[in-house]
């Protein structure tokens, strides 16, 4: 283990440097040897017999022989449970105050002698020993949580709970329940029996199956024939969950249930049900959490981040190449080690705007403006000893601020708006986990270091996942203040539950190679699951140089995907189009020419994504997911509600098989038209990727002339078809007007109207009607 990590620092930063990383390890291992207490004797608990309850809005409080549990049913059915008296607040996923309770959810005793809270939407049961059961109004049960067991040290004695206990909870679902999210994992997005960690990591270059990476979330959606929900455990600290699938048996009674077990090395254990179909869990979810923010237009389209050592010259260079081809760039992410005020203003009259590269780490030199400026506010994370802690960055040895902290966030505000002035447009967040390079053992800050956690004081167990979300915020709050008109654009490697508020994030540094391309699908599908609907991966990878056909491939999904962004790296060469020949580069033009007439689809799903909570990119079974085949289908997507894409993912493949959900789908390439549920060949040849169209949408693109037309797939006999349509009100906060189409067949030809009267207002191209 020790080699191992000395050769990964000895590559990324030096041999010099790889040397210090030594020493840092071994100074957060004595840090912590010191601070952090030993596990000793410890105390095992459970709740014991229930002793009675006492009603409160919304639900009330069961007590038990040793400890208490409190139900709080919200407005909309969403349920809280907490025990040891943990509540809802404080929370760094809550987007503000909790929701409302609802009034009408009672607590009354249950037949079997224990309690259960009765409301429109839920039904909640608490047996006598301490199980929780989730049911629909109806009784129908979508997951039983087993009593909680705590271990406790024994000097910390009688329930209380504290940071220093540990506990497990242990749950059932469905026989036929199917586990999503968890953050970003390769393995989904269905997640397979298995052991998942929850604690953010800088994995280095990751293969498909490594885990965990750079975003864990204690957030499952469970998938069954009885009904969806979503499952968050509201607590940050380091934790494990195992998942096993279910079976059904020959008869009734005889099912395995699925089963979910949760272990947490301390915190509260609290945590939400949100019950509904996938997309009122969502809906639910961004209530509880906040909105997705929605991205400036021009961050809808394609990007290309530069590499580490391209200066001034090179960065024009780069633009040049693309203006000359005719290849539509909306973005360049760079360094900020240069001035770039006028290589920024040149690109802005070019439509392209420039993203900042920002790490948290500072480098520790006396001198450096940066680091003695946050010195004087006190901004830096600090260690039991009130000495600031020091790492290993990319900078060397530096300080970390502790966004946890108002005046820290407020001191990080003022670095932004130098960004701002230098002319970039947003920020990528890098390196946020937080990395601090470690010869062995975890890659991180002492876990033993200080954060203020908004005046509550903890340590870096706790504020560990949450880092990258607050230093999130940390950016948002500032953009939003120092540009006032615009929206912000930003996007983060690290994050956790409700990073959607702040922006979105890309996949990380994925190996290069044809399973990496198949676990960038995975990250995007699972993270949407998760709340987080503005991700994508770098195409190509980041390990060493694809072949021009897995690069073309990568590309062509790129192009469907939200965030659409090639990498160029030091370990992995150049990225842009024309450095894989003229096939690849005259393909490759096809498919950014496709995502720019795709634009005004893609400014709807973001629009939608901030008013509902759905995902851009979605599974297929996001309609149907009562269809058992289609939950096990992870090689294709919607891309909202009116396109199926099925990216290339197998070397050499010119054909595909395509799992359809139920209704008519057009293939937009050929026209030819086929009925689900079915699997049917389509081809895929190497200039384009399949791509269907449900019938009866209506979607919005890019015309010929630049303004905004409607695509309408001409619905079945017999049938309707509808669409939506989010005018782009520009980069700022006005919100666009919603515009709803129906397409129904009138002697055999499609006629769209404007939902409410008045005309469509736009150019219709009708497509799909058969000769």
């Amino acid at each position: 283990m020790y080699a191992r990590g000395l050769g990964r620092s000895v590559r990324l930063v030096g041999t010099a440097r790889g040397l210090r990383t030594v020493r840092s390890a071994w100074r957060r291992q004595r840090a912590d040897a010191v601070a952090l207490p030993r596990r000793g004797p410890e105390r095992a608990r459970v709740p014991g017999t229930v002793r009675g309850a006492e009603p409160a809005p919304g639900g009330g409080v069961v007590r038990f022989a040793r400890s208490s549990l409190r139900v709080r049913v919200a407005v909309g059915g969403a349920v809280f449970l907490g025990w040891d008296g943990a509540k809802p607040e404080p929370s760094y996923a809550l987007a503000g105050a909790c929701p409302p309770v609802d009034a009408r959810a009672a607590l009354e005793p249950d037949k079997n002698r224990g309690w259960r809270v009765v409301s429109e939407r839920v039904l909640v049961i608490v047996t006598r020993h301490g199980a929780v059961e989730v049911r629909t109004p109806g009784g129908v049960l979508l997951r039983r949580d087993l009593p909680p067991r705590w271990w406790e040290p024994v000097a910390e004695p009688g329930g209380c709970g504290g940071q220093g206990a540990r506990w497990v909870q242990r749950s059932e679902v469905a026989a036929d329940g199917r586990f999503f999210g968890l953050g970003g994992r390769t393995a989904g997005p269905r997640l397979r029996d298995g052991s998942y960690r929850l604690w953010n990591t800088d994995p280095g270059p990751y293969e498909p199956g490594q885990d965990p990476l750079y975003i864990t979330m204690p957030v499952q959606l469970v998938v069954a024939d009885a009904g969806t929900h979503l499952l968050f455990h509201d607590n940050s600290w380091d934790g494990r969950v195992t998942l096993r699938e279910g079976a059904e048996g020959a008869g009734s009674g005889h099912d395995r249930p699925g089963r979910c077990e949760l272990r947490m090395s301390g915190g509260p254990l609290r945590y939400w049900v949100l019950p509904g179909p996938p997309a009122r869990a969502l809906q639910r979810w961004t209530a509880l959490t906040g909105p997705p923010a929605v991205p400036p237009r021009w961050a809808l389209g394609y990007q290309h981040a530069c590499g580490a050592g391209d200066g001034e010259r090179e960065v024009r260079g780069i633009a040049a190449g693309y203006r000359e081809r005719r290849l539509p760039l909306r973005g360049l992410h760079l360094g900020t080690g240069h001035d770039r005020s006028a290589v920024a203003n040149e690109l802005r009259a070019e439509g392209v705007r420039l993203v900042s590269v920002v790490g948290p780490a500072v480098k520790a030199e006396p001198g450096e403006r940066v680091y003695d400026s946050g010195l004087e506010a006190d901004a830096f994370v600090r260690g039991p000893d009130g000495r600031v802690v020091r790492g290993m960055g990319w900078p060397g040895e530096s300080v970390f601020p502790d966004f946890s902290d108002p005046r820290a966030r407020k001191w990080w505000g003022g670095l932004c708006a130098e960004r701002l002035a230098r002319g970039f447009a947003g920020a990528w967040h890098d390196m946020n986990e937080p990395v601090s390079f470690a010869a062995f053992g975890d890659p991180s800050l002492p876990r033993s270091a200080r954060h203020a956690l908004e005046g509550r004081g903890g340590d870096h167990r706790e504020a560990h996942n949450v880092y990258a979300l607050m230093m999130a915020r940390a950016g948002y709050e500032a953009l939003r203040e120092l540009r006032p008109l615009e929206r912000p654009f930003l996007f983060s490697r690290s994050g956790w539950a409700g990073m959607q508020r702040y922006g979105g994030t890309g996949s990380g540094d994925v190996a290069t190679g044809w399973p990496g391309l198949r676990a960038s699908l995975a990250l995007v599908l699972g993270l949407g699951l998760c709340g987080v609907p503005y991700s994508g991966p770098d195409i190509g990878g980041l390990t060493g140089s694809p072949s021009a056909e897995l690069y073309l491939r990568w590309f062509q999904l790129g192009a469907y995907l939200p965030l659409f962004r090639t990498r160029t790296a030091v370990s992995a060469g150049r990225r842009e189009p024309w450095e894989f020949g003229k096939q690849t580069l005259d393909c490759a033009r096809s498919a950014m020419a496709e995502r720019e007439r795709l634009l005004p689809y893609f400014s709807t799903l973001a629009q939608l994504a901030h008013r509902t909570g759905a995902p851009y990119v979605r599974p297929l079974w996001w309609h149907s997911p009562a269809d058992r085949a289609l939950r096990d289908c992870d090689d294709a997507f919607l891309l909202g509600d009116a396109l199926l894409v099925a990216p290339v993912l197998e070397q050499g493949a010119v054909r595909r098989s395509v799992r359809l959900p139920r209704g008519r789908w057009y293939d937009t390439a050929t026209g030819v038209a086929y009925d689900g549920p079915d699997e049917v060949t389509v081809a895929a040849p190497l200039s384009r990727i399949p791509v269907l169209a449900r019938a009866g949408s209506v979607i919005p693109v890019t015309g010929t002339d630049g303004g905004v037309e409607l695509d309408v797939w001409a619905p079945p006999p017999g049938r309707t078809g509808s669409g939506i349509m989010v005018a782009d009100a520009g980069d700022g906060w006005a919100q666009g007007e919603v515009e709803r189409f129906l397409v129904r067949l009138l002697g055999g030809e499609p006629v769209v109207t404007r939902e409410g009267g008045g005309p469509v207002g736009c150019p219709v191209r009708v497509r799909g009607v058969r000769a």
